[in-house]
């Protein structure tokens, strides 16, 4: 029986960052990101077919560049990082385009689904071997219990429920 070598690929932070976008009020968009996370990859291909994806963010790390709303979405409100320190990710499925994972926010699993762009594999000036990934998606928030809703007078919602993912990844290769 032949044995499978799997190769593990650790998160370059200071290359990576794992971001959001959400309408407000329906006439613009706010962005934000998470401060500390943290990712690993484990393969046994170079086009990483088939790889498992494993990644764990602080939720009370969110920052969107404004003190009160981070406050209110490390609220019950929204992501209650007292209560729920951690949103995870474990890939499921990974074609080296689509990958198919459980995400966890709040305590609440659901599968979802997200578009991969695999940029390749490079040596950095330092002999270091890495791999780099763009990784978009969307997901409906209140799936993930950040119910909170308020309606403007004119009737726009003032947060949207889609959230799309805009996550950039290079891992250095253990």
């Amino acid at each position: 029986m032949e044995t499978v070598v799997k190769t593990k690929w650790n998160l370059d932070t200071a290359h990576s960052e794992i971001g959001f976008k959400v309408k407000h009020m329906m006439i613009s968009t706010v962005t934000g990101h998470f401060e500390d996370f943290n990712a690993t990859v484990t393969t046994a291909s170079d086009d990483f077919k088939d790889a498992e994806f494993d990644f764990v963010a602080t939720v009370g790390s969110i920052n969107t560049k404004n003190a009160d709303r981070d406050n209110h979405l490390r609220s019950n409100d929204f992501f209650n990082a007292e209560a729920y320190p951690e949103m995870t990710f474990t890939s499921t499925a990974f074609d080296g385009e689509k990958m198919i994972g459980d995400l966890t926010i709040r305590d609440i699993t659901k599968s979802i689904a997200l578009n991969v762009e695999f940029n390749g594999i490079a040596v950095d000036p330092y002999g270091q071997t890495k791999a780099g990934f763009e990784i978009t998606g969307t997901l409906n928030r209140k799936d993930f219990g950040l119910a909170w809703s308020a309606v403007t007078e004119a009737g726009s919602v003032v947060v949207a429920e889609q959230v799309k993912l805009v996550i950039d990844l290079q891992f250095i290769q253990e």
